[in-house]
Protein backbone atom coordinates (compact mmCIF):
# COMPACT_ATOMS: atom_id res chain seq x y z
CA UNK A 1 0.00 0.00 0.00
CA UNK A 2 1.44 3.31 -0.89
CA UNK A 3 2.23 6.04 2.06
CA UNK A 4 0.65 9.24 1.84
CA UNK A 5 2.63 11.92 1.86
CA UNK A 6 2.76 14.18 4.63
CA UNK A 7 1.94 18.43 4.21
CA UNK A 8 5.70 19.16 4.97
CA UNK A 9 6.98 16.65 2.56
CA UNK A 10 4.28 17.91 -0.26
CA UNK A 11 5.78 21.31 0.75
CA UNK A 12 9.54 20.30 0.05
CA UNK A 13 8.36 18.52 -2.73
CA UNK A 14 6.62 21.53 -4.26
CA UNK A 15 9.85 23.64 -3.72
CA UNK A 16 11.88 21.44 -5.41
CA UNK A 17 9.93 21.48 -8.66
CA UNK A 18 10.96 25.12 -9.22
CA UNK A 19 13.67 23.96 -11.42
CA UNK A 20 14.42 27.21 -13.84
CA UNK A 21 15.08 25.99 -17.32
CA UNK A 22 12.77 22.62 -16.59
CA UNK A 23 9.33 24.46 -15.57
CA UNK A 24 6.85 23.23 -13.40
CA UNK A 25 3.56 22.76 -15.56
CA UNK A 26 1.29 23.77 -12.72
CA UNK A 27 -2.77 23.38 -14.20
CA UNK A 28 -5.27 25.46 -11.98
CA UNK A 29 -7.97 23.26 -11.90
CA UNK A 30 -11.73 24.45 -10.41
CA UNK A 31 -13.13 21.84 -8.31
CA UNK A 32 -12.14 18.40 -6.89
CA UNK A 33 -13.53 16.32 -10.13
CA UNK A 34 -11.09 18.54 -12.21
CA UNK A 35 -8.38 18.23 -9.68
CA UNK A 36 -8.26 14.78 -9.61
CA UNK A 37 -8.75 14.37 -13.73
CA UNK A 38 -5.69 16.56 -13.71
CA UNK A 39 -3.53 14.67 -11.42
CA UNK A 40 -4.96 11.23 -13.09
CA UNK A 41 -3.24 13.05 -16.30
CA UNK A 42 0.48 13.07 -14.88
CA UNK A 43 0.55 16.70 -13.57
CA UNK A 44 2.94 17.27 -10.43
CA UNK A 45 1.55 19.79 -8.38
CA UNK A 46 -1.99 21.91 -9.09
CA UNK A 47 -2.82 24.88 -7.77
CA UNK A 48 -6.32 26.75 -7.58
CA UNK A 49 -7.91 29.46 -9.52
CA UNK A 50 -9.76 32.14 -7.76
CA UNK A 51 -11.48 32.82 -10.85
CA UNK A 52 -12.40 29.49 -11.82
CA UNK A 53 -13.40 28.61 -8.06
CA UNK A 54 -15.72 32.07 -8.13
CA UNK A 55 -17.17 30.50 -11.60
CA UNK A 56 -18.46 27.71 -9.99
CA UNK A 57 -20.30 29.58 -6.91
CA UNK A 58 -22.24 31.72 -9.86
CA UNK A 59 -19.67 34.78 -8.98
CA UNK A 60 -16.99 36.70 -10.70
CA UNK A 61 -13.53 36.64 -9.54
CA UNK A 62 -13.33 38.93 -6.12
CA UNK A 63 -16.11 37.57 -5.16
CA UNK A 64 -15.35 34.81 -2.19
CA UNK A 65 -14.67 35.06 1.23
CA UNK A 66 -11.62 34.03 2.75
CA UNK A 67 -13.77 31.11 4.79
CA UNK A 68 -15.13 29.90 1.40
CA UNK A 69 -11.52 30.42 -0.57
CA UNK A 70 -10.25 28.23 2.35
CA UNK A 71 -12.63 25.87 2.68
CA UNK A 72 -12.11 25.40 -1.15
CA UNK A 73 -8.26 25.28 -0.26
CA UNK A 74 -9.20 22.07 2.18
CA UNK A 75 -11.06 20.27 -0.19
CA UNK A 76 -8.93 20.14 -2.67
CA UNK A 77 -6.33 19.11 -0.86
CA UNK A 78 -8.11 16.13 0.45
CA UNK A 79 -9.04 15.48 -3.67
CA UNK A 80 -5.44 14.60 -4.55
CA UNK A 81 -2.05 13.48 -3.67
CA UNK A 82 0.10 15.86 -5.11
CA UNK A 83 0.92 18.79 -3.77
CA UNK A 84 -1.66 21.92 -4.26
CA UNK A 85 -0.46 25.72 -4.19
CA UNK A 86 -3.88 28.64 -3.90
CA UNK A 87 -4.92 31.36 -5.18
CA UNK A 88 -5.42 33.91 -1.87
CA UNK A 89 -5.43 36.85 -4.01
CA UNK A 90 -4.80 39.77 -1.69
CA UNK A 91 -5.17 37.18 1.54
CA UNK A 92 -8.23 39.19 1.84
CA UNK A 93 -6.26 41.53 4.07
CA UNK A 94 -5.14 45.39 3.72
CA UNK A 95 -2.68 44.74 6.85
CA UNK A 96 0.01 42.58 7.44
CA UNK A 97 -1.54 41.05 10.59
CA UNK A 98 -4.74 40.28 8.61
CA UNK A 99 -2.26 38.57 5.68
CA UNK A 100 -0.24 36.32 8.18
CA UNK A 101 -3.67 35.32 9.53
CA UNK A 102 -5.14 33.94 6.37
CA UNK A 103 -1.45 32.02 5.76
CA UNK A 104 -1.61 30.63 9.22
CA UNK A 105 -5.56 28.95 8.01
CA UNK A 106 -3.90 27.98 4.58
CA UNK A 107 -0.93 26.22 6.45
CA UNK A 108 -4.22 24.29 8.57
CA UNK A 109 -5.52 23.52 5.34
CA UNK A 110 -3.29 21.62 4.40
CA UNK A 111 -1.80 23.13 1.46
CA UNK A 112 1.93 23.36 -0.03
CA UNK A 113 1.91 26.65 -0.95
CA UNK A 114 0.02 29.89 -1.50
CA UNK A 115 0.36 33.53 -3.03
CA UNK A 116 0.00 36.92 -1.77
CA UNK A 117 -0.63 39.45 -4.14
CA UNK A 118 0.02 43.77 -3.74
CA UNK A 119 -3.61 44.25 -5.57
CA UNK A 120 -5.93 46.46 -2.87
CA UNK A 121 -9.04 45.17 -5.09
CA UNK A 122 -9.37 49.04 -5.63
CA UNK A 123 -9.34 49.87 -8.83
CA UNK A 124 -8.87 53.54 -8.27
CA UNK A 125 -5.62 52.54 -6.99
CA UNK A 126 -5.11 49.05 -7.50
CA UNK A 127 -1.55 48.64 -5.94
CA UNK A 128 -0.32 48.90 -2.70
CA UNK A 129 2.56 50.93 -1.82
CA UNK A 130 6.25 49.35 -2.01
CA UNK A 131 6.43 49.87 1.70
CA UNK A 132 3.19 47.88 2.63
CA UNK A 133 3.61 45.57 -0.39
CA UNK A 134 6.68 44.69 1.12
CA UNK A 135 5.59 44.24 4.95
CA UNK A 136 2.73 41.76 3.98
CA UNK A 137 4.76 39.82 1.68
CA UNK A 138 7.38 39.28 4.97
CA UNK A 139 4.47 38.46 7.13
CA UNK A 140 3.22 35.97 5.12
CA UNK A 141 7.10 33.91 5.18
CA UNK A 142 7.26 34.64 8.47
CA UNK A 143 3.43 32.51 9.17
CA UNK A 144 4.58 30.23 6.29
CA UNK A 145 8.15 29.83 7.14
CA UNK A 146 7.53 29.32 10.76
CA UNK A 147 6.82 26.14 12.16
CA UNK A 148 7.08 22.82 10.82
CA UNK A 149 5.74 22.95 7.57
CA UNK A 150 7.63 25.42 4.94
CA UNK A 151 4.72 26.39 2.97
CA UNK A 152 5.78 27.87 0.06
CA UNK A 153 4.92 31.67 -1.13
CA UNK A 154 4.70 33.10 -3.91
CA UNK A 155 4.82 36.89 -4.07
CA UNK A 156 3.01 38.30 -7.16
CA UNK A 157 3.40 42.13 -8.57
CA UNK A 158 0.25 42.70 -10.02
CA UNK A 159 1.05 45.90 -12.05
CA UNK A 160 0.82 44.80 -15.42
CA UNK A 161 -3.04 43.45 -15.03
CA UNK A 162 -3.70 46.46 -13.93
CA UNK A 163 -2.75 49.39 -16.26
CA UNK A 164 0.66 49.45 -14.80
CA UNK A 165 2.72 48.42 -17.27
CA UNK A 166 6.46 49.57 -15.62
CA UNK A 167 8.63 46.46 -16.01
CA UNK A 168 11.06 48.04 -13.73
CA UNK A 169 9.04 48.78 -10.70
CA UNK A 170 7.46 45.56 -10.67
CA UNK A 171 11.06 44.11 -10.97
CA UNK A 172 11.91 46.40 -8.10
CA UNK A 173 8.66 44.84 -6.41
CA UNK A 174 10.19 41.23 -6.81
CA UNK A 175 13.31 41.78 -5.56
CA UNK A 176 12.16 43.34 -2.29
CA UNK A 177 9.48 40.05 -1.93
CA UNK A 178 12.82 38.05 -2.54
CA UNK A 179 14.28 39.78 0.19
CA UNK A 180 11.22 39.70 2.41
CA UNK A 181 11.17 35.72 2.25
CA UNK A 182 8.93 34.98 -0.46
CA UNK A 183 10.15 31.52 -1.75
CA UNK A 184 8.87 32.65 -5.84
CA UNK A 185 7.89 35.21 -7.89
CA UNK A 186 5.27 36.01 -10.34
CA UNK A 187 4.11 38.64 -12.33
CA UNK A 188 1.08 38.26 -13.96
CA UNK A 189 0.63 39.74 -17.34
CA UNK A 190 3.93 40.19 -18.86
CA UNK A 191 4.12 38.53 -22.32
CA UNK A 192 6.97 39.94 -24.05
CA UNK A 193 9.95 36.96 -24.02
CA UNK A 194 12.70 39.78 -23.77
CA UNK A 195 11.23 41.26 -20.71
CA UNK A 196 10.47 37.55 -19.15
CA UNK A 197 14.30 37.07 -20.03
CA UNK A 198 15.27 40.53 -17.96
CA UNK A 199 12.92 39.83 -15.26
CA UNK A 200 14.54 36.19 -14.50
CA UNK A 201 17.91 37.48 -14.40
CA UNK A 202 17.15 40.50 -11.86
CA UNK A 203 15.86 38.08 -9.03
CA UNK A 204 17.33 34.94 -7.54
CA UNK A 205 14.19 33.02 -6.53
CA UNK A 206 12.29 30.45 -9.10
CA UNK A 207 9.60 32.77 -11.46
CA UNK A 208 6.27 31.78 -12.57
CA UNK A 209 4.67 33.05 -15.92
CA UNK A 210 1.02 32.73 -16.57
CA UNK A 211 1.13 31.19 -19.88
CA UNK A 212 -0.83 32.90 -22.96
CA UNK A 213 -1.51 32.24 -26.81
CA UNK A 214 0.26 35.37 -27.69
CA UNK A 215 2.74 34.64 -25.10
CA UNK A 216 6.09 32.36 -25.46
CA UNK A 217 6.05 28.78 -25.58
CA UNK A 218 6.69 26.35 -22.64
CA UNK A 219 10.05 25.52 -24.56
CA UNK A 220 10.92 29.17 -25.00
CA UNK A 221 9.96 30.10 -21.40
CA UNK A 222 12.09 27.63 -20.24
CA UNK A 223 14.80 28.80 -22.37
CA UNK A 224 15.12 31.62 -20.42
CA UNK A 225 15.31 30.13 -16.97
CA UNK A 226 11.51 30.08 -16.19
CA UNK A 227 10.89 27.51 -13.48
CA UNK A 228 6.71 27.38 -13.15
CA UNK A 229 4.36 28.02 -15.45
CA UNK A 230 0.68 28.24 -14.46
CA UNK A 231 -3.02 28.89 -16.71
CA UNK A 232 -4.98 31.05 -13.93
CA UNK A 233 -8.74 30.07 -14.81
CA UNK A 234 -7.99 29.70 -18.73
CA UNK A 235 -9.01 25.64 -17.94
CA UNK A 236 -12.29 26.55 -16.07
CA UNK A 237 -13.29 28.60 -18.74
CA UNK A 238 -12.07 26.19 -21.26
CA UNK A 239 -14.69 24.42 -19.83
CA UNK A 240 -17.23 26.62 -19.76
CA UNK A 241 -16.88 27.40 -23.48
CA UNK A 242 -17.85 23.48 -24.03
CA UNK A 243 -20.37 24.10 -22.28
CA UNK A 244 -21.93 27.28 -24.09
CA UNK A 245 -21.04 25.26 -27.62
CA UNK A 246 -22.92 22.25 -26.88
CA UNK A 247 -26.08 24.28 -25.43
CA UNK A 248 -26.05 26.61 -28.36
CA UNK A 249 -26.31 23.10 -30.63
CA UNK A 250 -29.26 21.86 -28.32
CA UNK A 251 -30.77 25.09 -28.09
CA UNK A 252 -30.49 26.54 -31.64
CA UNK A 253 -29.95 23.52 -33.83
CA UNK A 254 -31.77 20.87 -32.23
CA UNK A 255 -29.42 18.42 -32.82
CA UNK A 256 -26.47 16.13 -30.43
CA UNK A 257 -23.05 16.47 -31.99
CA UNK A 258 -21.87 17.37 -29.02
CA UNK A 259 -21.80 13.88 -27.55
CA UNK A 260 -19.02 13.21 -29.65
CA UNK A 261 -16.81 15.05 -27.70
CA UNK A 262 -17.94 13.34 -24.79
CA UNK A 263 -16.57 10.63 -24.81
CA UNK A 264 -13.22 11.74 -24.07
CA UNK A 265 -14.89 13.25 -20.79
CA UNK A 266 -16.24 10.00 -20.11
CA UNK A 267 -13.25 7.77 -19.96
CA UNK A 268 -11.27 9.63 -18.58
CA UNK A 269 -13.81 10.68 -15.53
CA UNK A 270 -13.99 6.43 -15.39
CA UNK A 271 -10.56 6.29 -15.48
CA UNK A 272 -9.67 8.95 -13.09
CA UNK A 273 -12.27 7.93 -10.32
CA UNK A 274 -12.63 4.38 -10.23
Amino acid sequence: MAVMATQAEKARRFLDLHRPGSPLLMPNPWDRGSARLLEAQGFEALATTSSGFAMTLGRLDGGVTRDEAIAHCAAMVDAVEVPVSADLENCFADDPHGVAETVGMAVDSGLAGCSVEDFTRNRDDPIYDLALARARVEAAAETAHGGPVHLVITARAENHLHGRADLTDTIARLQAFQEAGADALFAPGIRSLDDIRTLVAAVDRPVNVLGHPEGPTVAELAEVGVARISVGGAFAYAACAALIDAATELREHGTFGFWEGTRVGVAAVRSAFS
